[in-house]
């Protein structure tokens, strides 16, 4: 993982030290809150309905053991004992005193971390593939072009102030883990003919009001150009979007009003300007940081599934944990290990300290003092012998996080909702239990197989409700909150937007009315190995509308 150097030390400390200073002046009432809004955004300050909220970067999802073991240390001494980690691969604080966030920035930027950019409308933390670097499916580590990509944005004088947020991810697996459909501008690693590695770009994806999947715009970029290539794109976006708008001002909207083949246009010509300048990474530089993701020094682990396998068959939550929560590393003998932050009684995606603490510990004696934080608000711990799982399962199981829900109806990604957030219309943290509590028995869920179900509490989309199998959106109506129903989001190479199933329902009804959509799956699909979205392209919708609303 990128390890920071002086130059990188002081910068992170000399914005704490302007930032205390911001404070100290707002506290004093010589900046009105009009004034200190945008400086707390900056550093990614937020004041939502109960408390101000810190939103902490962890870029592209990496953290070493003793970050995340900082983390605990401020979930601990300045909120109420837990973290909250988000489908961008950060983690929030809810409960942060105005007075003690220079506190809270003077012990991240101990830790190599800090809350730059992490909101306003600039470019947001580059997210990643959560085994980049780890997976047996990958064409290359994408991490250190992540890292690039962070590097050459941050404060970047151009973008700082751009139309609306901005976000990037990258991805090399064969599957996309990142989501890449779903950004402004999504990146893939991928092979030319001549097989030379470089970059397909995809731009003008994204959720919230208006939601779009991303169109093609080069099918392969050299990675010498990967830079000047961004840089056309944004000022592109900066000078032709919408600013009268706030609803209309993401690159979706100028994509789709323009056409790809215009924007392509548009970008080339800015492209020309720029190409073989300054702007592009010297090579040196280049090499200086893609060195710091080289693959770690693994010792030769003997394979030892006849072991695993005769522990699986005694222990059926092993068993099913293995099967959900383990997936292949590149090199024999190892694995990667999902910890699953999805369990009756627990918001999805909040780690109490005393967790994050245990689950640090785990990454440092079973694997290489590193974690990855996953866009569906999990953990992964990567490079782990596989001779080790039984261990690192019982381990888990003591901190009541050994359940096999990845990739399960129980992996509900959702946002915190109206409990926390005051752009929100309804209650997403309740509504997950309540689906979790129908769906409690572990078999069914599991004979129920994998299948995305995610819960947004407004059409911002923080939930990611439009990428889902089964999407939930929070609205209005009347002043009583209810909730209505998409069906068909997928993420992927074949991303596609969710379709509204009919009229919303109040947030009893919910629970039974996606007991029926997945009763009607498991009846008709094919065989247990037929996915969800098969099954729904081959009735249509309306045979679950049917099934749903027959009985309302």
């Amino acid at each position: 993982m990128y390890k920071y150097d002086k130059l990188d030390r002081d910068f992170v400390a000399s914005r704490s030290a302007q930032f205390r200073d911001q404070v100290n002046r707002r506290l004093s009432g010589e900046l009105s809150e009009d004034e200190f809004k945008p400086l707390r955004l900056q550093n990614g300050l937020y004041l939502q309905l109960h408390a101000y909220m810190l939103r902490v970067a962890i870029p592209y999802g990496v953290l070493s053991g003793a970050q995340l073991r900082g983390l605990a240390g401020i979930a601990r001494d300045f909120d109420r004992g837990f973290g909250h980690f988000t489908t961008r691969q950060n983690i929030q604080f809810n409960w942060i005193k105005l007075v003690e966030t220079p506190d809270i920035l003077d012990r991240l930027a101990s830790l190599d971390m800090h809350a730059i950019q992490t909101s306003g409308n600039c470019i947001r933390n580059v997210t990643s593939d959560p085994f980049a670097g780890a997976a047996a499916d990958e064409l290359e580590d994408p991490r250190g072009w992540c890292e690039i990509i962070r590097q050459w944005s941050t404060l970047h004088p151009e973008f700082a102030f751009l139309p609306r947020k901005f976000k990037i991810a990258v991805s090399a697996g064969a599957v996309d883990r990142a989501a890449t459909g779903f950004h402004d501008i999504g990146l893939r690693l991928t092979k030319s003919i001549s097989g030379e590695i470089g970059f397909r770009v995809l731009v003008g994806g994204g959720q919230g009001r208006t939601p779009r999947v991303a169109q093609q715009l080069s099918r392969f970029l050299p990675k010498r150009h990967l830079l000047s290539y961004l840089e056309a794109i944004l000022r592109v976006y900066n000078a032709a979007g919408r600013r009268d708008n706030i609803y209309k001002a993401r690159m979706k909207i100028l994509v789709e009003a323009i056409g790809i083949d215009a924007f392509r246009d548009a970008v080339n010509d800015e492209w020309l300007l720029i190409k073989d300048s300054a702007i592009e990474l010297h090579q040196s530089e280049q090499d200086r940081i893609l060195a710091q993701f080289t693959p770690p020094t693994l010792p030769e682990s003997h394979e030892n599934w006849s072991a695993i396998t005769a522990k699986r068959a005694d222990d059926r939550g092993f068993d099913d944990w293995v099967r959900r929560n383990v997936s292949p590393h590149y090199q024999p003998g190892y694995v990667n290990v999902s910890v699953s932050l999805k369990s009756i009684g627990r918001p999805p995606g909040d780690a109490a300290a005393s967790e994050m603490e245990a689950i640090a510990a785990l990454a440092e004696t079973y694997g290489q003092d590193e974690l990855r934080v996953t866009y569906s608000q999990n953990l992964v711990i990567p490079h782990m012998r596989q001779t080790d799982l039984f261990a690192i399962y019982t381990a888990l199981a003591k901190l009541q996080l050994a359940g096999g829900e990845n990739g399960l109806i129980s992996d509900m990604i959702a946002c915190p909702g109206l409990d926390y957030c005051n752009l929100a219309n309804a209650r997403s943290l309740p509504l997950a239990e309540m689906i979790f509590q129908k769906f409690g028995d572990a078999k069914t869920r599991q004979d129920i197989g994998p299948i995305r179900l995610n819960i947004s509490g407004c059409i911002n989309a923080c939930g990611h409700h439009h990428a889902a199998d089964i999407g939930i959106l929070g609205v209005n109506k009347k002043g009583v909150e209810n909730f209505q129903i998409t069906l068909g989001g997928k993420t992927g190479e074949d991303a596609a937007v969710g379709r509204i199933l009919g009229p919303s329902f109040v947030e009893a009804d919910v629970p039974d009315a996606i007991a029926r959509i997945i009763d009607l799956y498991k009846a008709r699909r094919l065989s247990a190995s037929e996915e969800f979205a098969d099954t729904l392209a081959r009735l249509g919708p309306a045979s679950f509308k049917d099934a749903v609303y027959e009985t309302v």
